[in-house]
């Protein structure tokens, strides 16, 4: 199965692990909880899901790689304790607390969250002192005599013997205490993570041409070749800072993430024909409606693979624009909540820039909770912090903590409300001309006009923005066009051209 539906499989397996009956008891007991082992190819994204599932789960997660465990780091150290039996004493041994079980016991005093995940990677590459205790840990859920804390589910994660050559197989009893679930690399699953996540245009359009360029894992006589979907985001990470501090991004640095030579190559060549489009486009003015005649010409005589590049450069932008809208959307959400707490909060006498104060400290006091728990996601963080900022902006307008009248801030507030409106207005306009210029050059029932509505589709910005402001064009468009059948047009003439 993919990532996706790995998660998903996951996420069923916590929510039953954790239902309880009518007396609050745990409905399947701790040491019937098979733990979940997910096996797959490294840098698919087994972690990361890990990371997605605690947060919308809103349960805490401890992570460890067993790789960097001994078996004493694992179970704790032999301590020798003096205990009667029968009225006679005896030097018995016993074991430190675990490093792993203090941990979750560290992090439930921390954060009074009682019930995660225990998530151990590479539980497969344990070294063999250590592999009879990890066999006992699955089975009761106890490291040196000390207790994994009910409500706390293992989930573990290896990879395949021909990836890694520490993996040590599992016999027939491990497995059998196991969940298995198998993972598989799958493009279009981890482009709508893409999208979701920032990841450069640059790479999308890339691999949206040359899919099988996504995940190689080999060796051959030249050496290892290893391209990783992990490996794409954190090159994508490294293009978009290099591009912020001017730093040319060559064959030799893409190099250094994308270990395969002619993936690295053409990948190289793809970037800098991507930045050639961009400034033969002039993108940003075709959003704004004053695009040349030339630009259309161009776009007209381009090839398919130019055409899609320069798509993905009218979506990156457009995209950006809309993000920008729904973050400001969802901070006067915020903000608004806390207006509304003054106007009620002013009744009993309270001024306003003392209840303001209040609503920055109680916002703080939430982000030093959640952050520390690891449960607030880089989207809530900012919200925050612009929540805060924005309302840090009304508190200056008040200077007497006496001072009881609401003008001022429900005046500051609207004026904020009036420029998201206008920013709305401005970015619905660069829609609308992003659609008229792709139907002009290239036919309003053409693939490329299918590209944008199913890529605006697939875009978490996009999608939000449109169910929150609409768009005409996109549900024209949606309408007319039969997607699957299209879309197999396009893989078609692709693979035509590639052959030319």
């Amino acid at each position: 199965m993919n990532i996706k539906q790995a998660k998903k499989q996951i996420e069923n397996a916590v929510r039953s692990y954790l239902a309880k009956d009518t007396y609050g008891r745990y409905i399947i007991p701790s040491e019937k909880q098979r733990p979940i082992f997910l096996l797959g190819a490294p840098g698919i994204g087994k972690t990361a899901i890990m990371e997605q599932l605690s947060k919308e789960m809103g349960i805490g997660l401890i992570s460890y790689s067993m790789t960097h465990h001994t078996r004493q780091s694992a179970i704790g150290l032999p301590i020798i304790v003096n205990k009667n039996y029968g009225g006679k004493e005896y030097s018995v041994s016993e074991y430190t607390m675990s490093e792993i079980i203090a941990s979750v016991y560290d992090y439930m005093e921390l954060t009074n969250i009682k019930e995660g995940i225990l998530f151990l990677d590479e539980i497969n590459c344990v070294s063999e002192t250590l592999a009879p205790s990890m066999l006992q840990f699955l089975q009761y859920k106890i490291f040196g005599g000390h207790k994994l804390p009910e409500g706390w589910i293992v989930v573990s994660a290896g990879n395949p013997a021909q990836f890694n050559k520490s993996v040590r197989e599992f016999d027939i009893v491990t497995m059998d205490r196991l969940k298995l679930i198998n993972v598989e690399q799958d493009y279009s699953v981890w482009k709508e993570y893409a999208y979701k996540n920032g990841i450069h245009s640059s790479v999308i359009s890339y691999l949206d041409i040359k899919k099988g360029d996504f995940f190689v894992a080999e060796t051959t006589v030249d050496g290892m070749n290893i391209v990783t979907p992990r490996a794409w985001e954190d090159l994508s990470k490294m293009i978009t800072i290099s591009e912020k501090l001017d730093i040319t991004v060559d064959e030799d640095l893409v190099s250094q993430y994308l270990q395969n030579r002619k993936t690295a190559k053409e990948f190289s060549i793809y970037y800098d024909l991507y930045n050639k489009y961009k400034n033969k486009y002039k993108v940003r003015d075709i959003l704004r409606g004053i695009e040349s005649d030339e630009a259309r010409t161009q776009a007209v005589r381009a090839r398919f693979d130019e055409r899609l590049s320069l798509i993905a450069l009218l979506l990156e932008e457009v995209s950006s624009d809309m993000k920008a809208v729904n973050q400001t959307t969802d901070i006067l959400g915020e903000v608004k909540q806390s207006v509304k707490r003054v106007r009620k909060s002013i009744m009993a006498g309270a001024g306003v820039r003392e209840i303001l104060e209040t609503e920055c400290e109680v916002r703080e006091d939430k982000i030093t909770q959640d952050s520390a728990s690891k449960i607030m996601s880089e989207k809530q963080f900012v919200i925050q912090k612009e929540a805060i900022k924005t309302i840090g902006k009304y508190m200056a307008l008040y200077k007497d903590y006496e001072d009881t009248d609401t003008k001022a801030l429900n005046e500051a507030y609207l004026a904020d409300v009036s420029a998201l409106e206008k920013q709305v207005k401005t970015v619905s306009g660069y829609l609308h001309n992003m659609f008229s210029f792709v139907a002009d050059a290239f036919g309003r029932d053409g693939n490329e006009i299918l590209l944008v509505v199913t890529e605006l589709t697939a875009n978490e910005n996009a999608a939000e923005y449109i169910s929150r402001y609409g768009c005409d064009d996109y549900f024209e468009y949606n309408k007319e066009l039969l997607f699957y059948d299209r879309h197999k047009e396009i893989i078609k003439q692709l693979k035509e051209e590639e052959n030319q």
